[in-house]
């Protein structure tokens, strides 16, 4: 479809949730977890069934959906690598085309803390032979010391929570940053949480929480009380600034992208949302203590290093957890969910009473999922399972009241596209995905990278994967190990049979390698321009 610029333009309010996978939904399908609000978004639109990220991790997702463009190409390759402020978003194409832009919540388009930032150097394989280490050089600049790249740092936030942002933020005119995770955010929520409580801050953390009795991994009761949690301060700013772009109605359309912090690890949802869910009604996921003989090498030497005394896995990095942990941690994961949903229906609330509902296209989406006890596993990194790259997309858009399921593989790649098609604002050369709404000839698949420079699961040095994935097939390849994976996940949706050294799986695998490569082929960046690191 296209749309002329003499059609009344939609606004978009853009809601993002933070590591929150797509069957953690009642609308995907999840009988436990109660989010009423978010499903309606689903009953009244469009309900994607298989989105997958262009990357499972938040940088390098969160970079792909406001530009468009594959890790690979935008340069976000992993958590710690600035978007460069050059960089071509669709809110900064939309605020050139008379948009009124705004952010409220979790950007994550800049480094949060230093724990984030790698050091490559650090790598064997890469230290240059026979120099000092202050002597050793880089092929591109650091920019982690730059202080045009520090806008989001926790720390900064922390100890002045009045400092400035330079606007426009990757063409959001508006930002109110909430920078971080569970009850210990910073940014803009700071200071607002300051001035509502000024000692809020001896309850923050897990030196100050409440009495309770966790198993789960990073979990802690948390003392801030809900009205003051990092949720409600995304929710509050955003019907804040809908009020603002009502009150301007002759200002031109909005985009508002609403962007929780929550339901990312740890777990600490506050009051109520504690022990909402019972961990005895979670049901275990059906890969929980299985064993595949033919798992990959990375899984069985995190499995080994589980075994070693003294064994402390990384802050961030996949883990393995027991059965009272997974249940506890998909409990609270469950009450995180809820809270944010009922945040999401006042929101709606305010959109319709504020009278922009009519003319308003809602996305749902989030930057990625975690294993959350699928393989005995939590969190992210390293590995490619069905809970971690599929990820919630709904589209409510007034002008298609239809609800519609679409079955077809889609990616957050896209995102940039379809929206801008939907403004009927020119889409710019170089910006890669589909329009989501163009009558188009089924995509071959959807690529999927991951590319971490980081310290990650007891290993130094590099962790890259590649994943192809299509209506029915799963494929993966690890760099420098000769074992897959292919998954059938239409007779083994579980992923518990690895396939990738079947002999009656290797036409298949064959054909998904060819197609893998010719997808990689036509996400190589066409455009013939420099690149500007700021």
């Amino acid at each position: 479809m296209v749309y002329g610029l003499s059609v009344a333009r939609p606004n978009f309010l853009f809601i993002i949730t933070d590591q929150h996978r797509a069957d953690h939904l009642g609308c995907y399908g999840n009988r436990l977890v109660r989010t009423p609000h978010i499903d309606a978004l689903a009953t009244q639109g469009r309900r994607f069934e298989r989105c997958y990220v262009t990357n499972p991790i938040c940088m390098p997702n969160r970079a792909a959906m406001l530009t468009g463009r594959m890790p690979s190409v935008n340069g976000v390759r992993h958590n710690g690598v600035p978007l460069p402020l050059g960089a071509v978003t669709f809110p900064e194409v939309l605020r050139r085309a008379g948009y009124r832009t705004a952010l409220i919540g979790k950007a994550h388009l800049q480094t949060q803390s230093r724990r984030e930032v790698p050091d490559p150097l650090l790598f064997p394989a890469m230290r240059p032979e026979g120099l000092a280490r202050e002597a050793w050089p880089t092929a591109v600049p650091d920019l982690s010391d730059d202080p045009r790249y520090l806008a989001e740092r926790e720390e900064l936030w922390t100890a002045d929570p009045s400092r400035s942002v330079d606007l426009p933020y990757y063409g959001f005119e508006q930002v109110e940053f909430a920078c971080g995770h569970a009850d210990q955010v910073s940014g803009h929520y700071r200071a607002w949480a300051r001035e509502r409580l000024p000692g809020i801050d001896a309850l923050i953390g897990p030196a100050n929480a409440l009495p309770a009795e966790t198993q789960a991994p990073q979990a802690w009761r948390t003392a801030v009380p809900e009205e003051l949690y990092p949720t409600t301060f995304v929710e509050e700013r955003t019907i804040s600034a809908l009020e603002r772009f009502a009150a301007a109605r002759d200002g031109g359309p909005f985009m508002l992208q609403c962007s929780f912090p929550d339901p990312h690890h740890p777990f600490t949802p506050p009051g109520r949302y504690w022990d909402l869910y019972d961990p005895a009604d979670v049901a275990l996921p059906p890969s929980f203590g299985k064993i595949d003989p033919e798992e990959p090498a990375l899984l069985r030497r995190l499995r080994a290093l589980r075994s070693q005394p003294g064994f402390v896995p990384g802050r961030f990095c996949t883990q393995f957890v027991d059965e009272a942990a997974v249940r506890q941690a998909i409990a609270l994961n469950y009450g995180a969910i809820t809270m944010v949903d009922d945040a999401v229906g006042r929101v709606m609330s305010a959109l319709q009473r504020l009278g922009l509902d009519d003319n308003t296209v809602v996305v749902f989406t989030s930057d990625h999922g975690d294993l959350m006890g699928d393989h005995s596993l939590i969190f992210k990194q390293g590995f490619h399972y069905e809970g971690l790259i599929r990820v919630p997309l709904l589209w409510r858009d007034p002008r298609d009241p239809a609800p519609a399921v679409v079955d077809r593989p889609t990616s957050t790649l896209d995102l940039a596209r379809t929206v801008l098609g939907r403004a009927g604002v020119p889409v710019p050369v170089g910006v890669q995905g589909v329009d989501l709404f163009e009558p188009q000839t089924e995509r071959d698949g959807v690529v999927i990278e991951e590319d971490e420079l980081g310290i990650h699961m007891g290993e130094l040095g590099p962790t890259r994967l590649t994943t192809f994935v299509d209506g029915r097939w799963r494929l993966t390849l690890w760099h420098g190990d000769p074992q897959g994976e292919l998954f059938d996940r239409e007779a083994d949706p579980h992923e518990l049979r690895n396939l990738w050294n079947d002999p009656g799986a290797a036409r298949v695998k064959a054909g998904l390698m060819e197609r893998l490569l010719r997808e990689r082929l036509a996400l190589v960046d066409v455009l013939p321009l420099a690149r500007r690191s700021a």
